[in-house]
């Protein structure tokens, strides 16, 4: 016989994860990019038939690739995207591990490592981008054999270092103080707590802003123009100067890197949701 008076059991309650109401997101911003390029289009092609220009898209593959006598091979354009790709890695990487060092110092709690964390964060923050470009090529590149593409890492690594390290600070500090605790009554160090303990969880709190910071560094990347690196951006401005076709290289070098930055923000928007975080 069944017991009618013991309690009935009890279901967990059902929850809703925010990861399940990111998935449409991607979709949003290809779809509002779209919009906003094809209104671009739309009013550049007005103006440029007003003031008769001469339109000649057919010569833009070239710039991509070609198949010659000797095979095929890739064009100014594909081997510019290749060299920003490049360039923009080995710089987040070198500004992630500048960032969580400066993040690290700011929270130490010893008085020189605050300091020095905040007195270069101001430094940084408060000067422009290109006056940074100028300063670690015409001023440091001289003194320590910097050639332009090595400034150019350590601009953009340097400058965005500086960015990310608020955002690691952030991220680490959003973990639950009872994490720390635990940490400690079971033995580990500062630095094993860190390490196993914290990093881990803070990973996810730190993925939005960072993929916001990634496309940023992308399309930073091409301030190094003014130095002559020849990434994407130059190789764009090279073309136009033997070409005289500004609409439909800059039109070109703008769908590139809006292709790159969506690409980036698919793919973050995945690991978004996937480690999202529960409430």
């Amino acid at each position: 016989m069944t017991d009618l008076s013991a309690p009935a059991p009890q279901t967990a309650p059902q929850t809703t994860r925010p990861r399940a109401q990111g998935r449409g997101f991607p979709v949003v911003s290809v779809a509002l990019y779209a919009l906003i390029i094809g209104g671009i289009i739309w009013g550049a092609y007005a103006g440029a038939q007003s003031m008769g220009y001469n339109w000649q898209w057919y010569r833009m593959p070239q710039y991509f690739y070609r198949l010659t006598d000797d095979g095929f091979q890739w064009g100014e354009i594909a081997i510019g995207l290749v060299k920003t790709l490049q360039l923009s890695t080995i710089a987040f990487v070198l500004a992630t591990v500048i960032g969580l060092v400066v993040a690290l110092l700011r929270m130490s709690g010893l008085v020189v490592g605050t300091a020095v964390a905040i007195g270069f964060l101001e430094f940084i923050r408060n000067m422009p981008i290109l006056v940074l470009l100028y300063l670690f090529y015409y001023v440091l590149g001289p003194v320590f054999g910097f050639d332009r593409f090595t400034a150019s890492i350590l601009c953009l690594a340097v400058f965005h270092g500086a960015l990310i390290s608020e955002i690691l600070r952030a991220g680490i500090q959003a973990v639950a103080p009872g994490q720390w605790e635990a940490a400690k009554s079971i033995g580990m160090s500062t630095t094993q707590a860190y390490r196993y303990i914290v990093l881990p969880q803070s990973v996810r709190f730190m993925l939005p802003p960072m993929t916001g910071e990634v496309v940023h560094l992308v399309k930073s990347s091409a301030i190094v123009s003014v130095i002559a690196v020849a990434e994407l951006t130059t190789i764009g401005r090279n073309i136009i100067s033997d070409t005289y076709m500004s609409f439909e290289v800059w039109f070109t070098i703008a769908a590139v890197y809006m292709v790159v930055t969506l690409i980036l923000s698919i793919g973050v928007s995945w690991l978004e949701n996937k480690y999202a975080v529960d409430h």
